[in-house]
């Protein structure tokens, strides 16, 4: 098995995690969840310039937390007759909701599907900002110089589970058969999403980012998608005076910490040569999920998955 880089699987298995929890991690996200639910969302749905005969594409805006208006695609079948099954969707980092046509097939089967735009990434949604510090090189150490409601992540967690709760309150969903499902950062805003919106029957997060911070560190990997950790020890703690504070506070908006809230049934996908986000720290998250769970893994792929995997996925969300 190739795993030139990280634990064999046997330790993976088993392997809990190396980054800290801050010890008010549970009344921090309880006290966030309450704030989210008290904002008046002022949801609008306009209608899309892009149309189908079965399916009704529009683009769906809520206010978040923070004040900032929030974008998603919004995708609803036409002959739909009674209360039917739905699903959020959420992308890679950087990117966006992505085309209409490549949700058309969740439509076809049946269902709604909302797909986030995060906020300050490639789509729509906006990120009002207010805090100190670097952002150069990225989202997980925007606002960890302030209070840790204002890091960028938090926020954008919450933005998942709002769109979840909005999408629930739809007339003609069923909010007891509503999936999550995304890769990468997608996979990780799948398992925020879950543990934030309980009521989340199915998800499926592959490889997913934002998980084990302080191991992708141990590993040298502080690269690529994880480059702002490195960015911001060179530019604001050389010395790693702060190391420990800094790897504590980015344990509130790490994953792996979210994962044991979870109830949905859970189907991931890990790859053993990732070396964007090393199969460690999605195994951190993975061990900590106590619902119905499954495992996929691909041992000679990377940041990636083969093109039956999507067939998988589908197959998996059907069951709503």
């Amino acid at each position: 098995m190739p795993l030139l880089f990280d634990l064999p699987m046997e330790k993976l298995k088993t392997y809990e995690g190396t980054n800290p929890k801050p010890a008010d991690f549970d009344e921090f996200w309880d006290n966030s969840l309450a704030e989210m639910h008290a904002l008046d969302a002022d949801v609008k749905i306009i209608e899309s310039g892009f149309q189908t005969n079965f399916a009704r594409c529009s683009d769906l805006y809520f206010t978040g937390v923070g004040g900032s208006r929030i974008h998603a695609k919004l995708l609803e079948p036409k002959n739909a007759t009674a209360p039917h099954p739905a699903l959020v969707n959420f992308h890679g980092y950087s990117g966006n909701a992505g085309s209409w046509t490549g949700l058309l097939p969740y439509v076809a089967a049946g269902h709604t599907i909302a797909a986030l735009d995060c906020r300050g990434q490639g789509g729509y949604s906006e990120d009002l900002g207010g805090v100190v510090g670097n952002t150069l090189r990225g989202h997980i150490i925007r606002g960890i110089d302030g209070p840790q409601k204002n890091m960028l992540f938090h926020q954008i967690f919450l933005d998942t589970a709002q769109l979840a709760g909005i999408v629930m309150a739809m007339d003609d969903v069923d909010a007891e058969r509503v999936g999550a499902f995304g890769g990468s950062q997608g996979g990780g805003l799948t398992i925020a999403c879950a543990a934030l919106e309980p009521r989340i029957k199915l998800a499926a997060p592959n490889f997913p980012f934002l998980s084990d911070y302080r191991r992708v560190w141990d590993l040298d990997l502080d690269q690529n998608a994880y480059e702002e950790l490195r960015t911001y020890f060179r530019q604001f703690d050389p010395a790693h005076e702060r190391e420990d504070e800094i790897f504590t506070k980015l344990g509130y908006i790490d994953i792996q910490h979210l994962a044991p809230r979870i109830n949905a049934e859970i189907m991931m996908t890990t790859c053993l040569m990732d070396q964007i986000c090393p199969p460690s720290t999605q195994f951190a998250a993975y061990n900590k999920i106590t619902s119905k769970k499954s495992l996929t893994i691909y041992p000679d792929y990377g940041h990636e998955v083969p093109a039956c995997n999507a067939d998988t996925v589908f197959d998996f969300l059907s069951k709503l």
